[in-house]
């Protein structure tokens, strides 16, 4: 299962994520459709996904900012502050509900990433967006796919991250890294992808959207 940029040579900078996110089409369905329900651990979950389908979600959106520097790009990510009432503690890119006001899921991505680690849009080039990831806590999430300018600079908003830090590229679109794992959660067992990187845990949507990723993009 691939993406129409897999003919490409591997390489893990941005000029060329920039090149594989621009040639991605987030609706082609490779043989299952809506798009999203064939592509990561919602292949691993089609039961639990599938119920999602007439639920009435709220529009969110999440930024996956790859950072232009040198030849194996890294991808800045946060640790969700443990006060949160949703995901806590949990590694996950910027992002959040779509407000009213926000024109596009792209806005809404970007505002977000300023509102919880200072960084600043005028650095950040949105370049694609992946399939839609739906989550049981109610959330219908838009991946923006964006290549980060450096000479950004980082303030993390402490009532909502406690940590931000960086991984590369490579180490994310690796797929001997995708541990494939299960819980057993309000009495239905669960399927996901975890992603173990030093200090960090990176497991459940977060780890479901950079295995949809890896999959679009370059399986």
């Amino acid at each position: 299962m691939s993406g129409v940029a897999s003919d490409l040579p591997l390489r893990f900078d941005a000029l060329d994520f920039r090149t594989r996110a621009q040639g991605h089409d987030p609706e082609q369905a490779f043989g299952i459709e809506p798009a999203h329900l064939g592509h990561g651990d919602h292949v691993l979950n089609p039961d639990l996904v599938s119920n999602l389908e007439g639920v009435k979600l709220r529009d969110a959106a999440v930024l996956v900012p790859v950072i232009d520097d040198g030849p194996d790009a890294r991808v800045i990510l946060t640790r969700r502050a443990v006060a949160m009432r949703r995901h806590s503690g949990q590694v996950a890119f910027p992002g959040g509900a779509i407000d009213p006001e926000d024109a596009s899921p792209e806005i809404a991505a970007m505002r977000e990433a300023e509102e919880e680690i200072g960084l600043d849009r005028r650095f950040v080039e949105p370049v694609g967006r992946l399939p839609a990831y739906m989550t049981t806590t109610g959330f219908h999430i838009t991946p923006i796919l964006a290549v980060v300018r450096p000479g950004y600079t980082i303030v993390p908003n402490p009532a909502e991250v406690d940590a931000v830090f960086e991984t590369p590229l490579s180490f994310l679109m690796n797929p001997e890294n995708h541990l494939r794992e299960s819980r057993v959660w309000e009495g239905i067992e669960r399927h996901y992808y975890a992603m173990p990187f030093g200090e960090y845990r990176i497991w459940g949507v977060t780890a479901g959207i950079i295995r949809t990723m890896y999959e679009r993009l370059y399986a």
